[in-house]
């Protein structure tokens, strides 16, 4: 039997840079109290907050429940509140270098955007974002831009050779993510491993974005059973089978 589901957040457990929906929240509720849960993202720690926690109660059912923000390059754990367990930082000029790269590749295809809503570029210490119409987009614009990911493979393919030493995955509707090598959700899926002491073929991932190129693939390439959903929608469908499993002693 799984021991452990893991979730992508944007695209998965919410729409981009919205909060969980009422039900979404239930049923994790509900999940947690059956099975350790934990959800890895591109987004920063803040955005954990206003889209998960907030939504959540907050009481003895999260000490199950693992965060792992900008790609799992972070680890927050639950101990009468949240305790940040490692962050995997950039340097300055490592900073400087991929943002410059960013600027040349949207510049290069030209995808910048005339209108634009919130940073273009965020810093989140350990990963920086190309958040193509910017962090606060509406997401009606934001699923319209680019949903074939042609547009943001192009942008890839000018900014990988600029910055070489490190990774580079899509995802989000918009979004573009640069870690360092080897940094990513395999990384996090090896650190819920360590910490948690759960193998790898106990645990279970949901994700969007489980595809070559896309940000949820290096879980899948770390050895996780994946499971690829379109939405939300289907992501509470998926909740509720394991639920029917874990609830007769069947495998999810």
């Amino acid at each position: 039997m799984k021991k452990l589901a893991v979730f992508d957040l944007d695209g998965t457990l919410a729409e981009s840079k919205s909060a969980l929906d009422p039900e979404m929240a239930e049923l994790l509720v509900r999940l947690l109290e059956v099975v350790k849960v934990a959800i890895i993202s591109g987004g920063a720690w803040e955005q954990f907050e206003t889209q998960v926690l907030s939504n959540l109660p907050r009481d003895d059912r999260l000490i199950d429940l693992s965060m792992l923000p900008t790609c799992g390059t972070q680890f927050y754990r639950y101990d009468g509140g949240w305790k940040k367990l490692y962050a995997e930082d950039f340097s300055p000029e490592e900073k400087t270098q991929i943002i410059a790269a960013l600027n040349r590749a949207l510049d290069e295809t030209g995808y910048r955007p005339e209108k634009h809503w919130g940073e273009l570029i965020e810093d989140r210490g350990s990963q920086i974002t190309l958040s193509a119409l910017g962090q606060q987009a509406p997401l009606d614009q934001k699923k319209q831009w680019d949903p074939d990911f042609a547009k943001r493979n192009k942008i890839k393919a000018i900014l990988q050779p600029l910055i070489p030493r490190f990774s580079v995955n899509l995802g989000g509707a918009t979004s573009i993510d640069i870690t360092m090598p080897g940094i990513d959700k395999a990384y996090g899926i090896q650190k819920l491993r360590d910490t948690l002491g759960i193998p790898i073929a106990d645990m279970v991932f949901v994700g969007d974005a489980i595809f070559p190129g896309g940000n949820d693939y290096p879980a899948k390439q770390a050895g996780v059973t994946s499971i690829r959903v379109r939405d939300p929608e289907e992501t509470k469908r998926v909740i509720e089978a394991f639920l029917a499993c874990l609830e007769k002693g069947a495998h999810p």
